[in-house]
């Protein structure tokens, strides 16, 4: 299977999940630049369960779309935990959706560091089931160029989300 197949059974099986559940999604974006929201609504239907998301792909966005703090920002940078769980929870409300992912990660080719090096992204997953201090979070290091790191970080949303959260 390749991975447009694969991304396209993963997203099918997240909205027969969210359907099934009556539930909704919604997302926030940096690095992946709102693919996972393209690949949720590639499914006939997703209006059901997907109604916005949200790409803060800078600093200034995550704080004015999502009411990230600044302090966080500076703090940790755009790339932590701390800043992926923020997205996640604000996301969760603004959206009023059942459930959110955050991801925000380095895809390169540049911008990396030896601390954070390129392929290294963090996901925040919150849901309504859980306390606002209940935000699961995971990073993950990536290999291979922009476009297989970003394409693998949206894999893992989607994997995530059902094997984790959503539990269908």
């Amino acid at each position: 299977m390749n991975s447009e197949q694969l991304l396209y059974e993963l997203s099918n099986n997240l909205a027969n999940s969210l359907k099934k559940q009556g539930k909704t999604i919604t997302c926030a974006e940096s690095c992946t630049g709102g693919w996972i929201a393209k690949v949720i609504t590639d499914i006939s239907g997703s209006s059901a369960y997907f109604q916005r998301g949200f790409v803060t792909y800078s600093n200034e966005a995550k704080h004015d779309m999502l009411g990230v703090s600044q302090h966080t920002l500076h703090k940790y940078g755009a790339v932590s935990e701390q800043v992926v769980i923020e997205m996640a929870e604000r996301a969760l409300v603004r959206a009023n959706a059942d459930f959110a992912v955050s991801v925000s990660g380095i895809a390169g080719p540049d911008g990396g560091t030896e601390v954070k090096p390129v392929g290294t992204v963090w996901f925040g997953f919150a849901s309504k089931t859980f306390s606002i201090a209940r935000v699961v979070t995971r990073c993950c290091l990536f290999k291979g160029d922009r476009i297989q790191i970003r394409r693998q970080a949206v894999i893992f949303s989607l994997t995530t989300l059902m094997k984790e959260i959503i539990k269908n």
